[in-house]
């Protein structure tokens, strides 16, 4: 049997990787498989080039890092190229930091950032950014991110600057003490508070998409809870709290409700009574936590960027 760690060395990201699953990684899940072989590379990279859709394995694209491998499995992995090497590069982007100190960066997003690279996007990232600003940050995985906001979502996140911070608010975020509030507009006209207890998962057919899929299914608990503040002829201004952070969440439990965010490209609805916006109408306002190295409680809160401002204005006077 050919060598499974043959073609662990340097390569070209633009040549496709040929790899096959050692018996002793029977069991294990495909990132960590992909760890072992490629020990070059951080865990952190690999996860990203399966969501990404760069593995497949035994022929079938592979879209989740968890998923086991009973060893003896073909790998192909095929990245765009040089993606590797741009997706670690320093650029001068500027950011809008709303907090820093020797552990912590809270940064205000604007919409139409991407925050971590990936496929179609390894540059001009936040992570790119990050680089920049803060070089040694580059010791840190994932340049210290530990969330994440959609592209086309504005606001706050924060980013951690050590490994010690890092890993006490990725446990903060596990225990669900780091609070997150969202302003949404949401289409349709919503009467009353409340909130969707509903399971989210990748999308059974449209892999890009995310969907309530039962938790038998592959779907992750998921809870948002949502409090009317104005009330539209067509829409309506939400504040959203999450309990837990799925990607798409806010976005898929409002849709799923009968309420798609406005502007929402994705999971939203072609509806001619409402103004256009080019993007989903979803902001990050304001973000709670415990700081890693004080222990006191932060909070902080920006705002709605202009262009929600001004589609606000313009539902007030009836558009």
């Amino acid at each position: 049997m050919n060598d499974p760690y043959e073609n662990s060395g340097d390569y070209s990201p633009s040549e496709p990787l040929n790899l096959t699953v050692p018996d002793a990684c029977a069991g294990r899940r495909l990132d960590q498989a992909l760890a072992e072989m490629l020990p070059q590379h951080s865990r952190n990279r690999l996860q990203t080039w399966v969501r990404d859709g760069c593995v497949e394995v035994d022929g079938v694209l592979a879209s989740e890092p968890k998923r086991k491998v009973m060893g003896g499995e073909k790998l192909l992995i095929a990245l765009p190229e040089d993606a590797a090497v741009l997706s670690e590069q320093a650029e001068d982007i500027p950011l809008d930091i709303v907090f820093e100190d020797e552990t912590l960066l809270v940064i205000n997003k604007p919409a139409g950032l991407v925050v971590h690279p990936g496929s179609g996007n390894w540059t001009g990232t936040l992570m790119n950014a990050l680089l920049h600003h803060v070089p040694g940050i580059a010791e840190v995985p994932r340049a210290g991110i530990v969330h994440r906001l959609d592209k086309d979502t504005s606001g706050l996140l924060v980013v951690a600057k050590t490994l010690e911070a890092q890993t006490d608010l990725v446990r903060q975020l596990q225990a669900r003490t780091v609070k997150r509030q969202y302003l949404a507009i949401a289409s349709g006209v919503i009467r009353r508070d409340g909130g969707v207890d509903t399971p989210i998962g990748r999308h059974p057919v449209n892999r890009i998409k995310m969907a309530i899929v039962p938790e038998s299914r592959g779907g992750k608990q998921a809870l948002t809870w949502y409090r009317r503040l104005e009330l539209f002829t067509y829409c309506t201004l939400v504040e959203c709290a999450l309990e837990t952070g799925r990607t798409h969440q806010i976005r898929v439990h409002m849709a799923s409700i009968g309420h798609p965010l406005v502007g929402d490209p994705v999971y939203g609805k072609n509806d001619q009574r409402l103004p256009p916006f080019k993007r989903q109408a979803l902001h990050a306002t304001r973000l709670g936590l415990v700081h890693p190295l004080s222990g006191r409680h932060m909070q902080w809160e920006v705002p709605m960027p202009e262009d929600m401002r001004e589609l606000i204005e313009t539902l007030r006077d009836g558009g």
